[in-house]
């Protein structure tokens, strides 16, 4: 059963890479790919930190192979995927946590570092360190708002502790459950 879940894990992460990629050109202005943090949030609370970690390396350097992006494809992604996993952990299961790990993540620290990627190892002159900083900002704020809508509707729907249970493990599932005995208890 174990081997069954793995094998599950790493063909759901591939299914996760290839929509990435192909539903990043959709509402993409330069600095700006708000379905990539769709892709990061809904992987970090289906997965967890490392995998959806993993699926925003991917995403980028396949980008960045094939569409020819530049490195603002990792700068503006692995932040913020990494971020918006442990913040769902840390917060038992919140929803709202994965979203603003994503927002910190990338619409600010990655931002933030994209500026000597960009200026340094790609030439870009006129830049300054907080250049990217609204255009990743509102670009997560899309993204997170339509992944926050999206694992809502998963998680009343009961669909959302499902997925985890097959692809997060039990400590996912446990923290989750938690996180929804919570919130029936203060309704």
């Amino acid at each position: 059963m174990k081997n069954e879940n793995r094998v599950f894990r790493h063909v759901f992460l591939a299914m996760m890479v290839a929509v990435g990629v192909v539903i990043s050109p959709i509402l993409r202005v330069e600095g700006m790919c708000p379905m990539a943090h769709f892709i990061n949030i809904t992987v970090a609370v289906l997965m967890g930190p490392w995998y959806s970690f993993l699926c925003a390396v991917l995403i980028g350097v396949i980008r960045m192979a094939v569409m020819g992006i530049p490195p603002l494809a990792l700068t503006g992604a692995v932040f913020g995927a990494a971020l918006s996993g442990i913040f769902y952990k840390i917060s038992k299961g919140n929803i709202w946590a994965a979203v603003l790990g994503e927002i910190i993540g990338t619409g600010i620290i990655g931002a933030i570092v994209s500026y000597p990627v960009m200026a340094l190892l790609w030439g870009r002159n006129g830049l300054t360190w907080m250049f990217y900083v609204p255009s990743f900002f509102m670009g997560t704020v899309i993204g997170g708002s339509i992944a926050f809508v999206f694992l809502t509707s998963m998680q009343h729907s009961g669909m959302l502790l499902k997925m985890q249970r097959k692809l997060g493990g039990e400590r996912n599932v446990r923290e989750t459950l938690e996180s929804e005995k919570t919130a029936a208890t203060q309704s």
